[in-house]
């Protein structure tokens, strides 16, 4: 068994046992590693302690809870693995910025700590070989964009400092919540045939500190409707990463922050450097497998 396998092992064990007391002893011996051991390979692979890293898992699962049922908080605080209302709704505030009740009275789009999928850190796939892991089909292809691509919507400054890295920071997701407004906007943009959306982040445009996110549909090249902006994806060569998941909301979050990181990996590897954009494509929501692509203007070292 490979190293990365061993953890990768209590990892699963972990989501399906947050309800419980978990004991570094027990994880270490689903591992076959001494409780030593398990905890300096753990904390170098996952890139946390296993203490923080259940606890933080443990927030991901309250949180969506609180979203989507009407359970009472302390019920999600028991089946989530926290001992009391009180050590919930402490350990949340410092998480995230408020209380269990305040997120579940306003909602926002939250940042996670995703389960890692070690796998992907140690396989390398050629260009047009799918790789397949966790229910993330993930393809590479190089493709040439023969004319630009223009789409409208709406931007805004995120901090660097709490979105970074993906999949690994906590606090609320600004991107997201930028994504939601454009969603409740976009009825009024004239889409071209079979729109795509975009959602891409550049440096340009930000105050100190901060990136520029714009979120916008895909629209003819003489399209102008006031209230929005747009943003061109330019004609040349992309490296495309295409990668599909079991649902969308799958797919625009753990899926999504994996296929980023695995596509920085692969480019180096193949001694390529990425440029300042790295836009994420989404096609159609209602298709049968939710899909998307980053598109990834790069070029040799």
């Amino acid at each position: 068994m490979h190293a990365w396998d061993a953890i990768q092992t209590t990892l699963d064990y972990i989501e399906t046992h947050m309800d419980e007391e978990l004991k570094i002893e027990a994880l270490a011996e689903q591992a076959a590693l001494s409780p030593f051991y398990y905890q300096r390979l753990f904390s170098r692979l996952v890139k946390k302690p296993v203490r923080e890293y259940i606890r933080l898992r443990r927030l991901a699962r309250a949180s969506t809870m609180l979203r989507e049922g009407d359970a009472r908080i302390l019920d999600i605080a028991l089946d989530c693995g926290f001992g009391s209302h009180e050590v919930f709704s402490r350990t949340f505030k410092d998480a995230y910025g408020m209380t269990p009740a305040g997120f579940r009275e306003a909602p926002v789009a939250l940042n996670q700590f995703d389960k890692p999928d070690l796998l992907l850190n140690y396989v390398l796939i050629d260009e047009g070989v799918p790789l397949i892991s966790e229910g993330l089909v993930l393809e590479m292809n190089c493709r040439h964009l023969g004319k630009p691509v223009r789409f409208m919507g709406i931007s805004g400054a995120v901090p660097i400092d709490g979105q970074m890295p993906l999949g690994e920071a906590t606090g609320v997701d600004i991107p997201g919540e930028i994504w939601e407004r454009f969603h409740r906007e976009k009825h009024r943009i004239p889409r071209a045939a079979a729109s795509r959306e975009v959602g891409v982040a550049y440096m340009g445009g930000a105050p100190e500190g901060c990136f520029t996110y714009f979120t916008g549909a895909e629209v003819a090249a003489d399209a102008e409707v006031d209230g929005f902006m747009t943003w061109e994806l330019p004609a040349r060569e992309y490296v495309v990463c295409g990668f599909e998941a079991e649902s969308f909301e799958e797919l625009v979050t753990a899926a999504l922050n994996k296929a980023v990181k695995y596509s920085a990996q692969w480019l180096e590897h193949k001694g390529l450097t990425m440029g300042a954009y790295s836009p994420e494509i989404y096609y159609h929501r209602d298709q049968a497998v939710p899909y998307m692509e980053l598109w990834m203007p790069a070029e040799k070292k």
